[in-house]
């Protein structure tokens, strides 16, 4: 009998279909679900449902049948939209441990390419807390290196702001790279990211500002100036939009102001040229910056978005696949000058 139900496809009344609980999906794009029911209605459900059959114990001590879904939730919700009644599936007897519903929801998800970087990370972290799997299990059953797990469970670790801009496809995957690299620096990462959200900024420049700062940190030590020293940094700072570096000396010093593109320059020069603060008109040859310096983060208050960008994440296929499995991903030696 269990062979039967494993090989053969049944018909099943949609309404006694429930949801997988362990659906690694939270996000359905409205519109394209749209576009499968319409499809759903005209030609129905070509690929059958995957399930598992459930006997529900009754009042009268009889039983009914449900089916938990274990693979095809967007099939079954934009079969629901169209009022499709039935159902074809195949029952799988295999799949009553709760673990293995998860795993098979996620391989699916995963060769079908339907699962964003956040959906997965959290279906690893499943895994590995409620089931106790290593990294290295888990990668054996999905066909991945155990860099790959390890990696997308990282960006669970980032804030919860840029966890959802993720999720949402606001910016992508190997941005996250350069903006772990700030975990111990959680101003300069919120200006990052924020640069990246308004910007547009690539992956590729992210990585450039993230190393900057990276080496700026490990051959400087930090500097201790007094609160009026910082006070007024911080304010240049915001009235530029950019990072400003005062260095503070025996006899007067330097203003060091980071710009990122020609855009940039021309428009702190014109804030530069109408802008007064309480230490007086800021005055145009206080633009201090190395040629060979890399661009490095600015709020977004002065950045006006450009009209047409790059693709937000610039590395090549081959790039992308070293990346993901890179067991030092996010050390500071990948970094550094």
């Amino acid at each position: 009998m269990s062979n039967i139900l494993g090989d053969s496809i049944f018909w099943i009344e949609t309404e006694k279909i429930k949801p997988n609980p362990y659906q690694p999906r939270r996000e359905f794009e409205e519109k394209a679900l749209r576009d499968l029911a319409e499809s759903i209605r005209m030609y129905g459900v070509l690929q059958p449902l995957v399930v598992t059959r459930k006997e529900v114990p009754k009042s009268d001590g009889g039983f009914s049948v449900e089916y938990e879904l274990i693979s095809g939730e967007r099939r079954l919700r934009a079969s629901k939209l169209v009022g499709i009644a039935t159902l074809p599936a195949i029952i799988r007897t295999d799949a009553d441990d709760s673990r293995i519903k998860l795993e098979l929801a996620i391989i699916e998800n995963l060769q079908r390419e339907d699962l964003n970087p956040v959906d997965r990370a959290r279906s690893f972290e499943r895994l590995a807390k409620e089931f106790h799997l290593k990294h290295t299990d888990i990668a054996a059953k999905i066909g991945k290196s155990r860099e790959y797990v390890s990696n997308s469970l990282r960006i669970l670790a980032l804030p919860e702001e840029i966890v959802t801009a993720l999720s949402e496809g606001k910016i992508s995957e190997g941005h996250t790279r350069p903006l772990l690299m700030l975990s111990d620096r959680k101003e300069e990462q919120a200006t990052l990211f924020r640069e990246i959200m308004v910007k547009h900024v690539t992956v590729r420049e992210s990585e450039l500002i993230a190393r900057k700062i990276a080496v700026e940190r490990a051959r400087k030590p930090e500097r201790k100036f007094n609160p009026e020293i910082l006070e007024f940094e911080k304010k240049i700072g915001e009235t530029l939009g950019t990072r400003v570096h005062v260095e503070h000396r025996q006899n007067g010093g330097k203003i060091m102001i980071d710009f990122f593109s020609e855009d940039d320059l021309k428009n702190i020069l014109a804030l530069m040229t109408n802008t007064k603060t309480g230490a007086g008109e800021i005055a145009s040859d206080s633009l201090v910056r190395s040629a060979d310096s890399a661009p490095t983060t600015r709020s977004p208050e002065a950045i006006s978005p450009a009209p047409e960008e790059p693709p937000m994440d610039d590395r090549t296929d081959e790039q992308k696949k070293a990346d993901e499995e890179s067991d030092d991903l996010y050390s500071v030696k990948n970094f550094s000058l």
